[in-house]
């Protein structure tokens, strides 16, 4: 299938490709700077879907994954074929406000204060459209498998970019022949003024030719209020770090050794 395909139609032209899944943590972060990079480029972004659950739809959700990963890789492709009707429906240009409204009523809400098991559930989504200024009607989608093959099909696009090592966020800069990577994995939202340098820095070195990794699996525990981050005003405080494996932390799988 073509990208065009893929598309449902020929693309506007933009300038980003962010393919999102909205139960990543990681993915909410990066699209965060990406939304102060493009403030401050008037880069457009074009708000793409990777789908964490069709990915790993062959994989023993039991053995290779911590206990929350399936109910939230489901929520995700629930919410994910939301948009995908969204899209098609009322055009690419609503995405971005999607996107913003599942994570300031998830990811940024203070911990304890959200009950994950409603991600994905009607009442939730009817909260994230109205929040978007969307109608509510979309949270029909919800359950319409229909939209898993194009769902599937952007998450292939995005791998046949990266290859398949990989997860999420994916960025394609300068589509649909520009440089793409996955990542970059960050633990906090750059500010303002490290933004744009911090694009530099990353669009560089995957340009690079024959570049190939970097990568450390010791990651800062993610700055994100429903996870109960520090304040990080004072640049000098630590909010440790955890050892991730795979796309989970080290250890929260049955099988992992102490």
């Amino acid at each position: 299938m073509t990208d065009n395909q893929v598309s449902g139609s020929t693309p506007p032209v933009f300038d980003i490709e962010f393919f999102w899944d909205p139960v990543c943590p990681f993915a909410w972060i990066t699209s965060r700077w990406i939304v102060k990079v493009a403030e401050q480029s008037d880069f457009k972004v074009d708000w793409r879907f990777i789908s964490l659950r069709l990915l790993n739809k062959d994989k023993d959700y039991a053995t290779e994954f911590p206990p929350e990963y399936e109910q939230g890789h489901t929520a995700g492709l629930r919410m994910l074929r939301v948009a995908a009707a969204v899209r098609d429906k009322l055009g690419r240009e609503c995405l971005g406000g999607l996107v913003t409204a599942f994570g300031n009523l998830y990811w940024d809400q203070p911990k304890g204060s959200v009950d994950h098991t409603r991600l994905g559930t009607p009442d939730h989504v009817a909260g994230v459209l109205a929040a978007a200024g969307l109608p509510t009607r979309f949270a029909d989608a919800l359950d319409d498998d229909s939209w898993d093959e194009l769902l599937n099909a952007e998450t292939e696009l995005a791998l046949s970019r990266t290859g398949r090592d990989v997860g999420t966020p994916i960025i394609t800069f300068r589509p649909a022949d520009g440089v793409s990577f996955f990542g970059p994995v960050i633990s906090r939202v750059p500010s303002d003024e490290d933004a744009l340098p911090l694009w530099d820095a990353v669009t560089t070195l995957a340009a690079y030719p024959g570049f190939a990794e970097m990568k450390r699996s010791l990651r800062e525990i993610p700055q994100l209020e429903v996870l109960g981050a520090i304040t990080l005003s004072d640049q000098t405080a630590d909010p440790g770090q955890e050892d991730w494996q795979g796309g989970h932390r080290r250890g929260h799988l049955i099988g992992d050794k102490d």
